[in-house]
């Protein structure tokens, strides 16, 4: 009998080398290789239950025939939203958090409140069975019809799949499952790998929406190799901080709908309760005007979300003065600032620059820029802006304002939300008139900030 073959595989990137070395060739990662047994794999699921797989034939694009995509919802509105508007049938979906941020209460209610109606099941490889019925009495839902297993091994699992025929299926957590494919480890790049891959097989020939939680490293992305995130047809990342009740799903792909969708939970007792008005709650500042803060609409998949942006600018004792963002990428800030002193003259050198967003929100388009200028001028100058004034604009780097995606859509949803005047670009202003909203269109950096203090002289006068 021959020997059986050692390869070793990185647990970053999922590369294979013949061959061991303190760096990954691939991903440049260091000390990521681990010896495993090369093994032929098959993928061939079960012939049974009538769950057979066609052959695949080449055909044209243009005898194609395009059906509209069915969906069921989730009973969650706001998991809906993520989704592109509900869950379809054969897909693949995973979801990553960090420890205890709510990914397994989330899918617990949704599944809970699904098995009132469809064939559900939950597989856990964390947790016991009492534990998760613990979880569910206390959270308050119905328990009658979900269907639970804890089980790791991926043979066990799709049987059982194919018995119990579920039309949404839960693995939690993909980490903890292995295959008899491989001598690994659970939780190795191989045994990631291939279960997720068995899974979403099964996933795609069976029409099961399937349901994968992913660990995280300590850098926020998911844990185990990057073709992980290329197999399943969404990601969801589940954000928030440990000592704030807000949650945030954010998705950063979607073969079946918007990225980049935000999705709005706060957790309480009885579990996460969703936010149907994120921007109301975002706004609950105490009423008192401060420098350094001020409002700005951002786009968030297919949505407007208004959003708070504080600055606070201090005296630098550092020989190299610091630059902290919480939400908003640190380079660009360092941008605007030589725009700032660029085109308006207002050198922040010598100064210690910090910013942050209001409800651990994260500002990815550019259209937050203006309203970081303005901020961290409100707080150099101890000048606060007007509470009821909105802003937002793209700043080039000669100083000019550029239009921004969706424009009017932002300033309905300030109006909406008791704004009273807007500095907005120049060329995103519309023909059609918003009751109660004063526009003030800009174009250049200098006009803006002539206009701001224009807005609060007024201010001041009423």
């Amino acid at each position: 009998m021959s020997k059986p073959k050692r390869v070793y595989s990185c647990q970053s990137c999922g590369g294979q080398f013949l061959q061991w070395s303190g760096q990954c060739s691939e991903c440049q990662a260091w000390n990521s290789l681990v010896e495993e047994t090369a093994r032929c794999i098959s993928y061939a699921l079960p012939r049974s239950n009538g769950y057979t797989a066609a052959e695949a034939q080449i055909t044209d694009l243009k005898s194609v025939q395009l059906s509209e995509i069915h969906r069921f919802s989730s009973r969650i509105e706001e998991l809906d939203r993520v989704l592109g508007g509900g869950i379809v049938p054969g897909s693949v979906i995973l979801m990553g958090g960090d420890p205890g941020i709510g990914k397994s209460t989330l899918l617990l209610q949704s599944l809970c409140q699904l098995s009132e109606t469809l064939n559900v099941l939950y597989i856990t490889g964390e947790e016991s069975l009492q534990q998760v019925a613990i979880r569910a009495q206390r959270l308050g839902l119905p328990q009658k019809r979900i269907r639970l297993l804890t089980e790791t091994r991926v043979e066990s699992i799709l049987k059982h799949a194919l018995q119990e025929k579920p039309q949404v299926l839960v693995i939690d957590s993909i980490q903890t499952m292995h295959t008899d494919l491989l001598q690994s480890a659970p939780g190795a790049v191989g045994q990631v790998r291939e279960s997720a891959m068995q899974l979403t097989r099964l996933a795609k020939q069976t029409g099961i929406a399937l349901f994968l939680v992913g660990h995280v490293t300590k850098e926020g992305s998911l844990a185990g190799p990057r073709v992980l995130e290329h197999m399943v047809d969404t990601v969801l990342y589940f954000e928030g901080e440990s000592e704030s009740r807000h949650r945030l799903i954010r998705s950063v792909k979607n073969r079946f709908g918007a990225v980049n969708e935000l999705g709005v939970f706060i957790m309480t007792e009885k579990g996460l309760r969703e936010v149907s008005n994120p921007s109301a709650m975002l706004l609950s500042r105490s009423g008192l005007t401060v420098s350094g803060s001020l409002v700005t609409a951002t786009w968030q998949g297919s949505r407007p979300l208004l959003v708070e942006v504080q600055a606070l600018v201090d005296q630098s004792h550092l020989g190299n003065p610091r630059r902290v963002t919480v939400g908003l990428e640190s380079n660009r800030l360092a941008m605007l600032l030589a725009v700032l002193h660029r085109h308006a003259g207002i050198m922040t050198t010598d100064q210690d620059v910090f910013i942050n967003v209001v409800g651990g929100v994260r500002l990815l388009e550019t259209a937050a820029d203006l309203p970081v200028l303005l901020a961290v001028l409100s707080s150099l100058r101890n000048k606060p802006f007007p509470e009821d004034c909105l802003v937002f604009g793209e700043v080039g780097l000669s100083g000019e304002i550029r239009p921004v995606a969706n424009g009017q859509e932002r300033l309905r949803d300030a109006a909406k939300h008791g704004f009273k005047s807007a500095l907005i670009p120049k060329a995103n202003v519309s023909k059609q008139i918003i009751n109660g909203l004063s526009v003030f269109p800009v174009a250049q950096l200098t006009e803006a900030l002539a206009v701001i203090q224009q807005i609060s002289l007024q201010e001041t006068v009423a």
